[in-house]
């Protein structure tokens, strides 16, 4: 029998997508009146400029918390340190390095990822740890102990993000994490990557090493044309990190729920999706080498929004 602490961490997990979207409907007021004060009356009669406008609002204030939270599962995926859906002391396999497509850059909250800071620590001659390279390298002493990384240098970032509107943002932060020249924003849809006419620039097939996902094809529009156009730039041997929230497949009671909360999650949160077998989609994106995907053990059978956290190797 379910003691009521353990009733009480059901009930609250039945109630967190609602305490979720009300927070995010409190946002809508001051998208409104700040879209009135700037003089923005095109954006307020257009009611998608409008939702775009208040999700992008609100997305800004929430997201460093959602790093916060993602963070303790994203960083170990990339340093190569995660197997089976779990997080482990060692590297299991490589991390990430070489030319990445990043999807969904959105305003830079994970930009910093992609950082030499994350590099496995060098020591140097007086025995102080040595992370990152050139100028950005800095030292520290034996105080802090750092977690084992996979990482290689990154050579390239493809930051894939259409809407415009975050792009000031982004650059923002990539100036911050010192990756000017190295990160390049792609303002197009995944469709249009290879198509320079588009974006003045290009990826070529098949010359990718990494693609890294972070929370973001709930949301993108054909999720399942787009896993499979996005196979076709990885390189035999590249990997597709991913850390996602999927459909429930196990029991009826809570696939029902989650399908009922989807009927208004998506209007809160900008079109994002509760629903999508995205673990699927991927596994039928491509032949691979091998899949190491599975659910963080700590979500119980009552999350409404259960993960797949994981690498795809072509």
């Amino acid at each position: 029998m379910a003691t009521f602490a353990q009733l009480q961490e059901i009930l609250l997990s039945f109630l967190n997508p609602w305490q979720f979207m009300f927070m995010a409907a409190s946002w809508f007021p001051g998208t409104v009146v700040r879209l009135v004060r700037d003089g923005k009356f095109g954006v307020l009669l257009s009611p998608s400029k409008l939702k775009d406008a208040w999700f992008s609002n609100f997305w800004d204030w929430f997201a460093p918390n959602l790093r916060l939270n993602a963070g303790v599962r994203v960083i170990p995926l990339l340093e190569g340190r995660a197997t089976g859906g779990r997080v482990v002391e060692e590297p299991v396999g490589p991390g990430i390095g070489g030319t990445v497509i990043e999807i969904g850059a959105g305003s830079g909250n994970w930009v910093d990822i992609f950082s030499d800071k994350y590099l496995q620590p060098r020591v140097g001659s007086s025995g102080a740890e040595v992370t990152g390279t050139g100028t950005a390298a800095t030292q520290r002493g034996g105080g802090e102990k750092r977690k084992k990384s996979a990482r290689e240098p990154i050579t390239r970032v493809y930051g894939v993000e259409p809407n415009c509107d975050q792009h000031a943002s982004l650059r923002r932060k990539v100036k911050e994490n010192g990756l000017e020249g190295v990160y390049e924003i792609v303002p197009v849809g995944i469709k249009d990557l290879g198509d320079s006419a588009k974006w003045g620039s290009r990826v070529e097939k098949g010359s990718v090493d990494c693609i890294v996902s972070v929370l973001c094809l709930c949301s993108i529009p054909e999720p399942r044309d787009n896993a499979r156009e996005l196979y076709g730039y990885l390189k035999k041997g590249g990997r597709w990190y991913v850390y996602e929230h999927v459909r429930r497949d196990e029991g009826w009671g809570m696939r029902t729920y989650q399908a009922f909360v989807n009927l208004f999650w998506p209007h809160f949160l900008g079109g994002c999706q509760l629903c999508r077998p995205t673990e699927q989609w991927l596994r039928e994106a491509g032949p691979w080498e091998k899949i190491d995907v599975g659910h963080p053990e700590d979500e119980q059978w009552h999350h409404t929004l259960p993960h797949i956290l994981g690498v795809f190797t072509k």
